[in-house]
């Protein structure tokens, strides 16, 4: 598959998409596909822009803004697991096809900084929906929310099978549901811990764009227990949003060169293996049924996985 080509996916086409969803009202997609990329973006075709003009913006009602610490003390009170880390905000994108009149596709995230405190008093705040500007459009509605980076990755095994968790009761969001493995790319893990002036833009940029394809890779790794080493480079297939609480993820394909029944027995002893209760590995034809238990971010993962595979049969 070569990263050579991809496709906008306006909202509202998402939008006609009908599956259930979290919030009950069958009308609404539980998912929008932001941008798909159906042969797949390698890492050198993905960039960042980091820049605290990119951060949230306070919510103008005192009390709203004030929810946030509230939620989080109470929530903290009750859960030894929450833990304060920073993380990647989303805040758009730019796409292009062309660069030096040579036909290559490129992505650039637009990114900022926030933490998961924060996000846990926005976007899973009870009252998420009144930090939405419905007036805006795009990522402006959200410009008072979190909105952190999550990331997923479709892993098709050596076997043609895709690996799906059940994630455990102990996790903040969507326990009991399916899930693709994947988490977030972290500020930490490249040392970022506040938007550094004196850091060569240029350079952390690269850094932070390089995290993203490493993080999904060590998520993969952590959650299902096979070695690095088993795991082809990822690549993007596109970004998705879950309408309920606005969730933005970016989705990566990964190919694994072990059979389900080895990568079965390495779960077992995977160390982020609390995170979820079992691993399935799963034919295409039944990935359907299981991706409508998922999480809307998700159940756009599964929507941009089968844009690739519908593309590569056109070829």
């Amino acid at each position: 598959m070569q990263g050579n080509a991809a496709t906008v996916i306006e909202p509202e086409m998402a939008d006609r998409r009908r599956s259930s969803n979290i919030s009950g009202d069958e009308s609404v997609s539980p998912f929008k596909l932001l941008l798909s990329c159906p042969s797949g973006l390698s890492s050198s075709q993905v960039s960042v822009k980091f820049d605290a003009s990119f951060d949230r913006i306070p919510h103008p009602d005192v009390k709203l803004e004030n929810s946030i610490s509230e939620i989080w003390n109470r929530k903290s009170q009750h859960s030894s697991l929450l833990f304060n880390g920073s993380k990647f905000r989303y805040a758009g994108h730019s796409f292009a096809t062309v660069v030096d009149s040579i036909q290559v596709a490129s992505a650039c995230f637009h990114l900022g900084l926030t933490d998961y405190r924060t996000f846990v008093g926005t976007n899973l705040n009870p009252s998420w929906q009144k930090f939405i500007v419905e007036s805006q459009d795009g990522c402006s509605r959200c410009q008072h929310t979190s909105s952190p980076l999550g990331n997923g990755a479709v892993v098709e095994t050596s076997d043609n099978r895709i690996l799906v968790l059940q994630r455990s009761n102990n996790v903040g969001e969507f326990p009991g549901h399916f899930v693709f493995p994947g988490g977030h790319p972290e500020p930490g893990e490249v040392g970022i811990t506040t938007h550094q002036c004196n850091k060569d833009s240029e350079l952390l940029n690269k850094i932070i764009s390089q995290e993203m394809f490493d993080s999904i890779i060590r998520e993969v790794v952590e959650e299902i227990g096979v070695p690095e080493e088993s795991l082809c480079s990822p690549l993007f297939i596109g970004l998705s949003l879950r309408v309920f609480n606005v969730r933005p993820a970016a989705f990566f394909f990964i190919k694994c060169n072990l059979q389900s029944e080895e990568i079965q027995r390495l779960y077992s002893s995977a160390k982020d293996g609390y995170e979820s209760t079992q691993l399935y590995t799963v034919p295409m034809r039944d990935l359907e049924s299981m991706a409508s238990n998922m999480p809307g971010c998700h159940q756009g993962g599964y929507a941009l996985y089968k844009l690739m595979v519908d593309a590569m049969k056109e070829k």
